[in-house]
C-alpha cells in the first residue's frame, strides 16, 4: 500500500581530526564554539560511519540504533538537528503540496562505526554529519554542505567540519544565532593528496570525561584558556591555511604538535585537571620526536621534520606525515608495532619495515604494551551517498 512506502537514505561520512583544536563554547545550547579550528578529513575507506535514514507513515515515533544497540533520541542535540531538517522540508511541502509530507512522518535511523566510538577518534562528528547528510538526502533538501554545517554543528561541533573533504575551518563566528558559525573548505583533498596518517589505539574505551563535561570544566576554570582562545587560535588559523596552501609540511608540523600541547595544557590547567593523555600517548610524542631528530636533511644537514603528532581529547595519538616519507615514519612503528592489528589491511601490508630510532628503549616498552591497534589513513572526501542500505 502507497501509506506503507518505506522513504529510504544513506550515506558515508568520515571522521575529521583537527589540527587546530576547537575546545571550550560561547553558548551551549547552539554548540557554539570560543575559537575557530581546522582539521584533515579522513579516508572513509579507513574510518567512517555509514547511516541509513527512513520516514513512512507506518513508523509511531523516531528512533536511532547505533552499531546494534538503540540509543535516546530525545537529547537536545539530536532533536535541534531534526528541527532544523523537518522545517526546511515543510517549507519545501508547503511550497509544492505534490511533494510527500515526509517532514510529518516519523524518522528511523540506523548508524554503524568501524571505528571505536567515544574513544576519541571523533565518532560523534562523523556520526551527526551522516545523520544530519542522510535525512538531507531522503528530504532532497536544497542545502549546501555549508548550509548543513550549521546545522551538524548543532548535535556535535565538529560535526560540522565532517561535511566536507579535504581541509576544512570551522569559524566561530560572533553572532548569537550562530549564522556565521559554520565549516568551509581550506583546500580540497586533491589539492595536498599525499598527506597521510597513522592512528595509534592506545584506548578503545569509553572517555572518563566526556568532550562537553571537559569543555565547560576548562572555560569555567582555565586561566590559560582565555589567552588561547583569544590570542594563540587566531594567529595559527592564519598559518596554518597557509601552510596548507602551500603545502608546507614543516609549518603544518610545528603547528600541528604546537597546538595540540596547548590544548591539552588548557585541560591540564582546569580544576580539576583533565588527564586526555596516558603514558601510551607520551611515549607515542618521544617517539615521533626520535624519528624527526634522527632523519637528516642531505641538503643542509640539519634534521628534517617527517611527522607531527595531534591527539584530541582522548589517548589515541595520530601521526601526520607525507606519503614519500611513509617508510621512515610508519615503517619505524611498524618495526616497533608490527604485531598489532591493523597492518594486515592494503595500506599496512604496503608499508615497508623501517629503522626503530636509537636510545628509545623505554618509549618503545611503553607502546608496545599500551598500543592495542593501529589505523593507516589518509586525506579523503567529504559525505558519500550510497545505495547500501543498514535497513
Amino acid at each position: 500500500m502507497a501509506s506503507e512506502e518505506v522513504h529510504r537514505a544513506s550515506t558515508y561520512a568520515p571522521v575529521n581530526i583537527a589540527v587546530i583544536k576547537y575546545w571550550g563554547k560561547r553558548d551551549s545550547k547552539l554548540n557554539l564554539p570560543t575559537n575557530s579550528s581546522l582539521s584533515v578529513t579522513l579516508s572513509q575507506d579507513d574510518l567512517r560511519t555509514h547511516t541509513t535514514a527512513c520516514c513512512s507513515p507506518a513508523f509511531s515515533t523516531d528512533t536511532l540504533t547505533l552499531n546494534g544497540q538503540p540509543q535516546d533520541i530525545s537529547g537536545a542535540r539530536t532533536q535541534a538537528c531534526l528541527r532544523e531538517l523537518r522545517a526546511i522540508r515543510s517549507d519545501r511541502e508547503s511550497q509544492d503540496p505534490s511533494l510527500p509530507k515526509l517532514s510529518e512522518m516519523s524518522l528511523q535511523i540506523t548508524s554503524a562505526n568501524n571505528f571505536p566510538t567515544a574513544a576519541g577518534l571523533a565518532s560523534s562528528a562523523a556520526g551527526f554529519a551522516a545523520l544530519v547528510r542522510a535525512i538531507a538526502d531522503i528530504y532532497a533538501l536544497p542545502c549546501s554542505p555549508t548550509d548543513l554545517s550549521r546545522i551538524a554543528r548543532q548535535g556535535s561541533g565538529s560535526a560540522c567540519r565532517s561535511l566536507f573533504g579535504g581541509y576544512v575551518a570551522w569559524n566561530a563566528g560572533s553572532e548569537a544565532s550562530g549564522s556565521d558559525s559554520y565549516a568551509y573548505e581550506v583546500a580540497p583533498a586533491s589539492h595536498w593528496p599525499d598527506m597521510r596518517a597513522l592512528i595509534l589505539v592506545a584506548s578503545a574505551d569509553k572517555k572518563d570525561v566526556s568532550s562537553t563535561a571537559g569543555m565547560q570544566q576548562t572555560v569555567a576554570t582555565s586561566a590559560l584558556f582565555q589567552h588561547r582562545a583569544e590570542v594563540i587560535v587566531p594567529r595559527r588559523m592564519k598559518a596554518m591555511e597557509k601552510a596548507i596552501q602551500d603545502r608546507d609540511f614543516e609549518q603544518f608540523a610545528t603547528l600541528t604538535t604546537k597546538d595540540s600541547n596547548n590544548f591539552h595544557a588548557t585541560c591540564s590547567d582546569t580544576d580539576p585537571p583533565i588527564f586526555y593523555m596516558n603514558d601510551t600517548s607520551r611515549a607515542a610524542v618521544r617517539m615521533v620526536e626520535a624519528i624527526n631528530a634522527t632523519t637528516v636533511d642531505e641538503a643542509g644537514g640539519s634534521a628534517r621534520t617527517l611527522c607531527a603528532y595531534t591527539f584530541d581529547a582522548g589517548p589515541n595519538a595520530v601521526v601526520y606525515y607525507l606519503a614519500d616519507d611513509e617508510q621512515k615514519v610508519a615503517g619505524a612503528f611498524k618495526a616497533l608495532l608490527g604485531d598489532k592489528t591493523g597492518w594486515e589491511g592494503k595500506r599496512g601490508q604496503a608499508v615497508t619495515m623501517g629503522q626503530v630510532p636509537p636510545e628509545t628503549e623505554v618509549v618503545s616498552e611503553i607502546l608496545k604494551k599500551g598500543v592495542s591497534r593501529v589505523i593507516l589513513t589518509a586525506v579523503g572526501d567529504g559525505p558519500r551517498k550510497t545505495e547500501e542500505h543498514l535497513r
